[in-house]
């Protein structure tokens, strides 16, 4: 039987769920792929930091010792970064080889230059893992969902912060023991700002972007903000107000031009997304032919990834990836029609949390400058005062109507400058 020859450049969690799967599974892959998966180097910076795992026989020091070496046919990038992975991704492509990766951020910043230089290679770059980990989301907008055009994407792609809003959620759990739980059990880093600052979803949003909408964008153009500054007592007020706050990476076009966030967000309790518990992702796809579509599953995680690396190997040894990527050309050439839309135009309900005095005539105040921005209130709580002299600060709660988020923002500014108003007041966006 024929066989196609695989270098893996790293070998942490990921990558030994993909070593695990090559040689423990080759006979189901082989059949799959009707041919032989054959694992030839492992590339390890320093290989003695491993000890018992990978096989010795196959470890390797020498990239170059891999680009020479013509039985490896594809390279599967698994050592994450943009700097050391986009040198490999590119030398790999030169030397004639394909290239699978789960890197989103270096496609986010970088795909540009990789698409086209697998392109002049004649090679492909498949990246099924790069977003929402054992969901299949490339496949399904760049391959199923062909037909249509895509006129919205929402997603969960972050599990370690759906994990946390969930604790926080569901067990009434503090954002800083949330997190901790997550640590522990290996859904978040030692250091998690990647995850709850919104940047590993901000990566994934902009390779769904360029994939669905074909517009070429920086990361910094999105609008990002995460959780890690979220207040349980928001996650309770949403509750009471029948929503669930998650951090969704969202993209929507409007008159050709595409809005997009990274953001936390109320939904609905009984949508979709809202009901999408613990480390998982999902993400919702509406085409403008078949309409709403829903993907979920493990987004994170040993095998979850290695699933996708794996399909995405069984793919370049049919054939499948070399016909289907290259005709997308979702890097090297856009198409044009759209263009990112300036995030102060957009349009939407808002939740407005305030601390303020539990006096008479400070609601009057607030309201009185969000209708001089022509934004009107949809509802309002504001519970009894504990302190029953009347001097202390309670929260209060403003649902809007659909506002712009320009004036919204002039008007939660002069709102914070009001004398009985005490802190900053806390914003999100209402997806309604």
């Amino acid at each position: 039987m024929d066989s196609l020859g695989i270098a893996l450049l790293g070998c942490g969690t990921v990558g030994r769920g993909v070593t695990q799967l090559l040689l423990n599974q080759a006979d189901r892959l082989a059949a799959r792929a009707g041919r032989s998966l054959v694992l030839r180097k492992i590339l390890l910076r320093n290989p003695a930091k491993y000890t018992s795992y990978p096989p010795r026989e196959l470890v390797t020091s020498d990239y170059a010792s891999i680009l020479a070496d013509p039985s490896i046919e594809v390279v599967a990038e698994l050592i994450g970064g943009t700097t050391d992975a986009k040198e490999y991704v590119l030398a790999a492509l030169a030397a004639g080889k394909h290239v699978v990766t789960a890197n989103k951020a270096l496609l986010a910043e970088h795909g540009t230059a990789i698409f086209r230089a697998a392109e002049k290679a004649g090679r492909v770059v498949a990246f099924e893992a790069s977003v929402a980990g054992g969901v299949p989301i490339i496949a399904a907008i760049g391959q199923s969902l062909a037909a249509n055009q895509i006129l919205s994407i929402q997603g969960i792609l972050n599990g370690t912060s759906n994990f946390i809003l969930t604790a926080m959620a569901d067990r009434n759990q503090t954002y800083v023991d949330a997190l901790a739980e997550a640590q522990a059990l290996g859904y978040a880093e030692a250091d998690p700002t990647l995850d709850v600052d919104g940047s590993d979803a901000a990566h994934k949003l902009a390779v769904l972007v360029r994939l669905g909408f074909g517009i070429e964008l920086s990361v910094s153009q999105i609008n990002r903000r995460g959780i890690d500054q979220i207040h349980s007592m928001d996650l309770r007020f949403a509750q009471e107000l029948g929503y669930t706050i998650k951090l969704l990476a969202e993209a929507w076009l409007t008159e050709r031009q595409v809005a997009l966030h990274v953001s936390p967000v109320l939904l609905r309790q009984t949508s979709m997304l809202a009901q999408v518990r613990g480390a998982f992702n999902a993400i919702q796809v509406v085409g403008d032919v078949v309409g709403e579509t829903l993907y979920q599953g493990p987004g994170a995680g040993m095998m979850a990834t290695a699933s996708a690396v794996v399909a995405d190997l069984i793919d370049v040894a049919i054939g499948r990836a070399q016909r289907t990527f290259p005709h997308l050309r979702i890097w090297s050439a856009t198409s044009g029609d759209f263009r990112v839309r300036d995030p102060l135009t957009v349009r939407s309900r808002f939740y407005l949390r305030l601390m303020v005095a539990d006096r008479p005539g400070v609601l009057a105040d607030i309201t009185r400058l969000l209708a001089e921005q022509q934004i009107s209130i949809s509802s309002v709580i504001q519970h009894e005062a504990i302190d029953e002299s009347g001097e202390g600060t309670v929260p209060l709660v403003i649902m809007t109507h659909s506002a712009q988020a320009g004036a919204f923002a002039s008007a939660v500014e002069r709102i914070n400058r009001l004398a009985g108003v005490s802190s900053p007041g806390v914003s999100y966006t209402v997806a309604d």
